[in-house]
């Protein structure tokens, strides 16, 4: 670029500093979430492997995702509101004889440095925060104990170059409208928007609005699953997020104008008149409220739905009365004294390792499990069958899930076994998919070193005094079907609530940030507007009303938005599970969106007065000035 534009550039850049710091901050978080999250699956990768690791890394990978699209977000929706608020001084630089092209370079220029400040900030912020977040993860028990995070260069230079490209990226819409401001906008004063919704912004958000209907299209009609998998129903969400706050001008006007429909009253016509008006306003503080409600809806309603289906799902399959985990080592003697039980019906179960090999050699990792008697088996559970038969299993077969490639009775798969001997194993039974917890099933004889670690009992009530009496002897943990199922699938799982905390919360202060950001400078560019109601008669209680009425609006307005994504995610996942046979409720988390809602309506409400009570406070003659 040449020097006069990153001269014009840095004095914008001065100028607009308290315009600019919601995408600072965003930004700045973001890199520092990133720098820290790309140190933590460095270190993460060191551990052992297991499930722990597995979680870990899915947990920073998610994380991470989160706050880059975040911060995004809320730098290309500040920086398109303050592009809108500067067309009387782009105008000004358009007479003054600036080209379109030098007007757009010096938007673009503005935004490198401040992703490189930005990106500055946050890698600093994370090498000094790195020992608490390793701490943190912890105690929240994301993180075996005595975890250790260094700090490598590779993730600090990764997190430092993204600042300024998500900068350069979020800001490329809002340079291309800034050179297309006319010069004559120099004597434009009115506030109103007359063309927010161009053909470009109809186009890409239309074009977002079809990539998400074609992605949840695709997987419905063709692996139902993956719309149950964390990666999806985390990631996936911020497309439809994006589209609908590209189309929040067109979307807004609808609920606005149900939200300010009475008409017997003055106020509520200005509410109406100023909320529909200047749309670009309405934008700004609309979109921060649709992102964190969306979000906190997304990232709450979606795990929950998918544990409620589980759940319901293993409330189908289980038929046993009681289960048994006895003590190690001794479940084979425990089983063989429960069969003594007069028609008591046993199915002795142990964990094992396996993993089966694709077409093209690569081992995949199965959870699986070796089942004593096949017969038992069918008996105390209800597995989802899509063909073949259970009991059929022997030593040479075994019995998988529709996942591993729609395989059929009859066919031969290549499988490594926990000693990591290999044997072709044929199909025995088919189990429909389902949530995708379906392990697969072997015998004793193709799982070397697996010890029964569960036992699944039918017996008649009768004979309960008798089993306690050999699960204490045993010293095994007994437990009925009830009791199991919710221990096993609880409503409220902590693990699971600490991971969408960890997720959500800074994307929450984001919005938090942009969100109070919006309100105080819209609410400020209308002082003209407010000095001209004072003028016209209105009380200063009067005009804050007016502005926290319209506030209010505009909120909810953008609430109802988030909502919307929200109830269009969990609708697709819902029928997801019913394409699969899990016939599971909708969960709702409506906490979750009430809480951000209200939320999001204090800090907007509270900055709108706080701000009108300032612009109202001189003359309204100065004002106007």
């Amino acid at each position: 670029m040449k020097t006069g534009t990153i001269r014009l550039a840095t004095r914008s850049l001065r100028a607009g500093g308290p315009a600019l710091l919601a995408p600072f901050t965003a930004l700045a978080l973001g890199v520092a979430l990133m720098a820290t999250t790309l140190l933590g699956l460095a270190a993460a990768t060191a551990l052992p492997p297991g499930d722990d690791r597995t979680a870990l890394i899915a947990q920073l990978g998610t994380g991470c995702g989160v706050a880059v699209f975040t911060a995004g977000f809320v730098v290309a929706s500040s920086y398109a509101y303050a592009v809108a608020r500067r067309r009387r001084e782009l105008g000004l630089l358009r007479l003054a004889g600036a080209t379109r092209g030098q007007v757009r370079r010096s938007v673009l220029a503005e935004a490198l440095l401040l992703g490189v400040l930005a990106a500055a900030t946050g890698t600093a912020l994370a090498r000094s925060g790195v020992p608490l977040f390793a701490r943190l993860l912890t105690a929240a028990g994301l993180a075996p104990a005595g975890f250790r995070i260094g700090t490598p260069g590779w993730p600090l230079v990764t997190a430092f170059c993204t600042g300024p490209l998500v900068a350069l990226t979020a800001v490329a819409v809002a340079a291309w409208r800034a050179g297309r401001v006319r010069p004559l906008e120099a004597l434009r004063e009115a506030d109103v928007d007359t063309r927010v919704m161009t053909p470009g912004r109809w186009l890409c958000g239309l074009a977002l609005l079809g990539t998400a209907a074609a992605l949840t299209g695709t997987a419905l009609f063709g692996d139902p699953a993956d719309l149950l998998h964390r990666k999806t129903y985390t990631l996936q969400p911020m497309v439809l997020i994006s589209a609908t706050a590209l189309l929040a001008p067109a979307l807004a006007r609808p609920p606005l104008r149900l939200l300010t429909a009475r008409r017997s009253r003055l106020l509520p016509r200005l509410v109406r008149g100023g909320a529909l008006t200047g749309v670009r306003r309405t934008g700004a503080i609309a979109a921060p409220v649709l992102l964190a409600v969306a979000l906190a809806g997304s990232l709450t309603g979606a795990p929950a739905t998918v544990a409620a289906a589980r759940a319901a799902e293993a409330r189908d399959r289980t038929a046993a009365d009681h289960l048994l985990v006895p003590r190690d080592g001794d479940g084979d003697a425990l089983a063989a004294a429960l069969r003594g039980l007069p028609g008591a019906v046993v199915s002795p179960t142990a964990t094992t390792r396996l993993a089966v090999l694709e077409p093209d050699g690569t081992a995949v990792r199965a959870e699986a499990r070796a089942v004593t008697d096949p017969a038992a088996l069918a008996t105390v559970t209800r597995l989802p069958v899509a063909a073949g038969d259970v009991t059929a299993l022997d030593d040479d077969s075994v019995v998988l899930a529709e996942e591993w490639g729609h395989p059929t009775v009859g066919d031969r798969v290549p499988v490594v076994l926990a000693d990591g001997t290999r044997r072709t194993l044929r199909v025995a039974a088919v189990l429909r998919d389902g949530t995708g917890d379906n392990p697969v099933h072997l015998t004793p004889r193709n799982a070397p070193g697996a010890r029964t670690d569960r036992i699944d009992l039918r017996l008649a009530p009768e004979l309960e005094g008798r089993l306690r009496d050999l699960a204490q002897a045993h010293g095994a943990t007994l437990a009925t079907r009830a009791d199991w199922l919710a221990a096993q699938y609880p409503t409220d799982d902590p693990t699971r609530i600490r991971r969408i905390v960890g997720v959500l919360g800074l994307a929450l202060l984001y919005t938090a940030i942009a969100l109070a950001h919006a309100v105080l400078t819209a609410t400020a560019d209308r002082r003209r507007e407010l000095a001209q109601l004072r003028l016209a008669g209105a009380t200063r209680t009067q005009v804050v009303a007016l502005v926290a009425t319209e506030t209010l609006a505009v909120t909810t307005t953008g609430a109802l938005l988030g909502a919307a994504v929200t109830a269009a995610g969990l609708a697709a996942m819902q029928t997801a599970l019913r394409l699969l046979g899990t016939a599971a409720p909708l969960t709702v988390p409506w906490q979750a969106l009430g809480a951000t809602t209200l939320l999001c309506t204090a800090i907007a409400v509270t900055c709108a007065s706080a701000a009108a009570l300032h612009a109202v406070r001189g003359r309204p003659v100065a004002a106007l000035r």
